[in-house]
C-alpha cells in the first residue's frame, strides 16, 4: 500500500512538471508602466516594471518546484505583446500569468484584483484595460478584437476556474496585509488574448497610492503573494486532473 501511494505521488509529480506555466512581468525597458512615489516630494520613484519583475521572479521560484516555469523577461528590457504571445506558442505554455501593479488618478484608490479574459461593461475594468492595452492602435486593435472574441470562447471557462482557485488562495494573504480585496473581474486584455491559452492578469496593488506602494514594495508582501498565487495555480492544475 505504501509503495502504491509512493508510485501515485511520483506519477502526479511528473504530470505536474509536464505542465508549462509562462509568467509575464508587465512592461519593461522603455515601457516603465505606472510610476509611484515613496515620498510626498516625488524624489523616490518606483516603476511598475520593476515591481512586476520582482514579484514574477518570486512566483517562478515557487512554481518551479512543481511545474516547468518560464518568464517572458528576466531583465529590464522591452518586450512587445506579440513577442510575449509568440513565446507562449514556442514554449507550448498551458497557462499564462501576467503580473501588473495598478494606478489611478485618484491617489486614494487601493486594493488587489484579478482579471480573466472576457467581455465586460464595467467602467472601472475598462480603465485598467486602456492602461494595459496602451501600445495597440488602429488596425491592430480591430484585428485583435476579432481574435479576442475567438479566444474568449476557447479559454473563458478554464480562465475563470483558474481565477477562482488563485483568488481563494490569496484572499487570506491579502487580508493579512490589510489590503482591500477587489475580487475577480472580466477584462479585454490583448496580452491574454494573444497568448491564446487560459490565463490571468494580476493587478497586485496601487502604486499611485503612497501608503499602498510602501506595502507592495516590501519583500514580505511580495513573498507572501507569490506563495499564494503559486498555491492557487497548483490547486487549479490538480483539479483539472
Amino acid at each position: 500500500m505504501r509503495f502504491v501511494s509512493f508510485l501515485f505521488f511520483i506519477m502526479f509529480s511528473l504530470e505536474c512538471f509536464s505542465k508549462v506555466v509562462l509568467i509575464d512581468p508587465g512592461h519593461g525597458g522603455e515601457e516603465v508602466g505606472a510610476i509611484g512615489h515613496l515620498d510626498p516630494f516625488k524624489k523616490r520613484k518606483i516603476f511598475e516594471k520593476d515591481l512586476s519583475l520582482r514579484l514574477s521572479k518570486k512566483l517562478k521560484d515557487h512554481l518551479s518546484k512543481s511545474t516547468t516555469t518560464y518568464l517572458t523577461r528576466s531583465l529590464d528590457r522591452t518586450v512587445s505583446l506579440q513577442e510575449r504571445a509568440d513565446l507562449a506558442d514556442l514554449l507550448k505554455a498551458d497557462l499564462f500569468i501576467s503580473i501588473h501593479f495598478n494606478s489611478s488618478a485618484n491617489p486614494k484608490s487601493h486594493g488587489f484584483e484579478l482579471y480573466y479574459l472576457d467581455n465586460n461593461s464595467n467602467v472601472a475594468a475598462q480603465k485598467v484595460e486602456r492602461a494595459e492595452n496602451l501600445n495597440l492602435k488602429g488596425e491592430e486593435l480591430i484585428v485583435n478584437q476579432i481574435l479576442v472574441d475567438l479566444v474568449v470562447q476557447q479559454t473563458v471557462k478554464h480562465s475563470k476556474q483558474l481565477a477562482s482557485a488563485v483568488h481563494k488562495s490569496i484572499h487570506p494573504i491579502v487580508r493579512s496585509h490589510k489590503l482591500t480585496d477587489r475580487g475577480i473581474k472580466p477584462g479585454l486584455f490583448y496580452v491574454l488574448a494573444l497568448s491564446k491559452r487560459p490565463g490571468l492578469l494580476i493587478e497586485a496593488g496601487f502604486v499611485s497610492n503612497m501608503n499602498e506602494l510602501k506595502l507592495v514594495n516590501q519583500e514580505k508582501y511580495l513573498d507572501d503573494l507569490a506563495r499564494g498565487i503559486s498555491q492557487g495555480i497548483m490547486t487549479f492544475i490538480r483539479e483539472q486532473k
